[in-house]
C-alpha cells in the first residue's frame, strides 16, 4: 500500500486536526481544568498527546531490512501492558514528563503541534510504507504501520478524556471504529468472545493501562 493512501495516517491527521480545533476554542481556565486522569490537567493532556517532529524524522534513520518482530498495533500494546511492561513501570515517569513540559509550553505551541507540525512531519514520511520495518528500543523491530495504529489509538482515547473534561463533539467515527477494533484485538480472542457473548464471567478488561 502506498503510504499516502494509508487510512491510518489519514485518520491520524484528522484526529490531530480535531485536537487543534478544540484547543483553539479553549479559554485560559479550560487549559487548567482537571481531567479524569488524576495526574493531568487539560494542558498536560495536550502535552502528552502532542506529536513532535522527532517522532517521525527518527523513523527514516531506524529502517532495517527483514521482517519485523512486532507487526501489529495490538502486538505493541500487548508487549507494553504485560506484567512488568513499560505501561506499568514507566507510568509515573510519563506523567511527570508531561507536567514538566506543560509548565514551559504555551497553549499556542501545543495547538501548532497538532494542527501544523505533526501533519507536516507525517507528510514528510509519506514515502515510508506501512510495511517498512524499523528498529525499536524496546521491541527489537516493528512495522511502521503498527506504530501508526497505536498513535491513532492514543489520539482517540485521550480525545475522549479531553471531551469528558471540556465537552465538545465526539471523535471522528472512523477513528473510534479503528480504536475499538485495535483494543478488542489486544485481548485473548477466546476470552473476549466468551465474555462479550455472556458465556463467561472472566474479566478481560481493561486490556491496556
Amino acid at each position: 500500500m502506498n503510504s499516502q493512501n494509508d487510512p491510518v495516517r489519514v485518520m491520524l491527521a484528522d484526529a490531530w486536526g480535531s485536537w487543534a480545533e478544540r484547543g483553539a476554542a479553549l479559554s485560559a481556565e479550560d487549559w487548567d481544568r482537571p481531567t479524569r486522569l488524576p495526574a493531568w490537567t487539560v494542558r498536560e493532556l495536550y502535552t502528552h498527546v502532542a506529536p513532535v517532529q522527532e517522532m517521525f524524522t527518527g523513523l527514516r534513520d531506524a529502517v532495517v531490512d527483514g521482517p519485523a518482530e512486532v507487526t501489529t498495533g495490538a502486538g505493541i500494546l500487548r508487549a507494553y501492558n504485560r506484567p512488568g511492561g513499560i505501561a506499568h513501570t514507566a507510568a509515573g515517569q510519563v506523567a511527570e514528563a508531561a507536567k514538566e513540559v506543560a509548565e514551559r509550553t504555551a497553549p499556542a505551541v501545543l495547538i501548532a503541534r497538532f494542527g501544523v507540525e505533526g501533519p507536516a512531519a507525517l507528510a514528510g514520511i509519506a514515502d515510508l510504507p506501512p510495511d517498512a520495518t524499523v528498529a525499536h528500543p524496546l521491541l527489537g523491530s516493528v512495522r511502521v504501520g503498527a506504530l501508526g495504529e497505536v498513535a491513532l489509538m492514543e489520539a482517540t482515547v485521550h480525545l475522549l478524556d479531553l471531551i469528558a473534561a471540556v465537552g465538545g463533539p465526539p471523535p471522528p467515527g472512523a477513528a473510534l471504529d479503528a480504536t475499538r477494533a485495535l483494543l478488542a484485538e489486544v485481548a485473548d480472542p477466546v476470552d473476549f468472545i466468551e465474555a462479550a457473548t455472556g458465556r463467561s464471567a472472566r474479566s478481560v478488561l481493561p486490556v491496556i493501562r
